[in-house]
């Protein structure tokens, strides 16, 4: 029998141990939130400088994005089957450019968007699962699906001196074509998904078996659809609700059209309000539900047809441009204006003429156009 001294002594050894352990874990969180913070302090830093040198960014913008978005469209009818590559560098290189600049706006909660889990799930599929015919199926059913509508009703402007813009159109067109390219000018590619003569590669895309489709094309994607759901309010509205109750200058997506809606009192804000302001988030989730269900639903006769998959690729770049445009005619000039009076409220009288000479040209241009 152990004596009471040994007792003792392993009660304290196992006391130690326990307090080590206990020191370790607080080191390594300890670690971790430095990490965080230093991060977040480099990301303002970052973010900050880019606003101090505003206008020369936006022309070097301009002058990348034009010439980034014509060696697009060079290789796009050159190497269509290189489409995907590009689209990969893409994504790797922008979008933690974006959550460093959306973490100095306090925007950063847009990144667990569906768009992006979308996007990843392409980037998996591309890279890792080329050959994996039914993830391609439920990626075309999300490229051509909820991403490519949500380019036309949130309207999405293609508009070259703005990074942010740019990247958001992107996003939401790029899957497209690259599956646009895949489904229609790259048969090798779909050769690699199946042995030779076997009965799948001849009878592809299986149009004979139109419940094959609709399973992988609508049932599927919704199903992931879900998942993504849950996961988003799971985050954002159990594990981070204080945070958010925090700070109201924190953006999701929520808050940024419901802000959005009441202020233009549109059809959004009127449906959202159905069941009254303390449902509006439920309304909200319910209403992108039945516009991802609708949206899912039409990627079966695209995925069909080539005709209609051609109209619908230029439906979406047009309606980007189109977009663009109003944004540089109608919105820019209204944003530069303010900018320059809030700079004259700081220095009222070196900045007032400039003021002026920026309102008497938007009032000339107004004439012009009438």
């Amino acid at each position: 029998m152990a004596t009471s001294e040994e007792t003792l002594e392993l009660d304290d050894s196992n006391g130690d141990s326990n307090v080590k352990l206990k020191l370790r874990f607080k080191d390594r969180s300890e670690k971790v939130a430095q990490t965080k913070e230093m991060l977040s302090k480099q990301a303002v830093k970052i973010a900050k400088q880019a606003e101090e040198h505003e206008r020369f960014i936006n022309k070097v913008t301009h002058l990348m994005g034009v010439l980034g978005f014509g060696g697009f469209c060079f290789v796009l009818g050159a190497r269509p089957q290189d489409v995907r590559y590009l689209y990969c560098l893409f994504y790797v290189i922008f979008v933690p450019l974006r959550w460093i600049y959306y973490r100095y706006k306090k925007w950063h909660y847009y990144l667990l968007d569906f768009c992006y889990y979308a996007n990843t799930i392409f980037l998996i599929m591309l890279l890792f699962y080329p050959r994996n015919e039914k993830l391609f199926m439920v990626c075309f059913s999300f490229a051509e699906g909820p991403l490519a509508w949500a380019l036309i009703v949130w309207r999405c402007s293609l508009v070259f001196n703005s990074m942010d813009k740019i990247v958001s159109v992107f996003i939401h067109l790029l899957p497209g074509l690259v599956f646009f390219t895949i489904r229609w000018w790259d048969p090798v590619y779909f050769a690699a998904m199946h042995s030779e003569g076997t009965i799948s590669r001849e009878s592809w895309p299986y149009t004979e078996n139109k419940s094959y489709l609709w399973t992988w094309l609508f049932v599927v994607p919704l199903v992931v659809y879900i998942i993504w759901q849950l996961l988003y309010f799971l985050v954002v509205y159990v594990l981070r609700r204080q945070r958010l109750l925090r700070d109201p200058e924190v953006m999701t997506s929520y808050r940024e059209l419901s802000k959005k809606a009441q202020k233009a009192n549109n059809m959004w804000w009127r449906l959202s309000g159905l069941l009254g302001d303390q449902n509006r988030l439920f309304m909200y989730t319910v209403l992108q539900a039945m516009f991802t269900l609708a949206t899912t639903a039409l990627t079966v006769p695209i995925f069909l047809s080539y005709e209609l998959h051609v109209i619908f690729q230029i439906l979406k770049v047009s309606a980007a441009v189109w977009n663009g445009g109003n944004f540089l005619l109608e919105v820019m000039p209204k944003q530069v204006i303010l900018k320059e009076k809030k700079k004259m409220e700081m220095h009222p009288i070196q900045d007032r003429t400039v003021v002026q000479n920026l309102v008497e040209a938007d009032k000339s241009s107004e004439v012009v156009e009438s």
